[in-house]
């Protein structure tokens, strides 16, 4: 595991999953998937921010787990892409063990506010 800062490897994450679909989808599915991978993607990078910034405990669990929420949708949506062969699993196995890396890491996180 590298040793970045959290910031900064959700940050990673998200243009990982911009750059790995960088170009045109061919079909309707790839594109509606490809797209909201991205959303979702960029969707925790984003969340992890508003937690950094959160005034309260209440506000910084809320935040974590909308972050959390976004990486199992990611996830999901990478396998969803796999098993119907848009995408071959060996080409994205960093994005997708980073996903899981973060995954555990907001889910250890989140003990701690809970």
């Amino acid at each position: 595991m590298k040793n970045y800062n959290l910031d900064s490897r959700f940050e990673d994450f998200a243009a990982s999953v911009i750059v790995f679909f960088r170009n045109q989808p061919k079909s309707f599915a790839e594109d509606y998937l490809t797209k909201q991978l991205i959303r979702s993607a960029c969707s925790t990078a984003l969340n992890f921010g508003e937690f950094e910034g959160a005034g309260s405990d209440k506000d910084r669990a809320n935040k974590l787990r909308i972050t959390l929420k976004e990486l199992r949708e990611s996830i999901r949506n990478i396998n969803i892409q796999i098993k119907a062969n848009l995408i071959d699993a060996h080409n994205i196995s960093a994005v997708r063990t980073e996903n899981d890396e973060l995954i555990r890491i907001v889910v250890t996180l989140l003990k701690k506010y809970n």
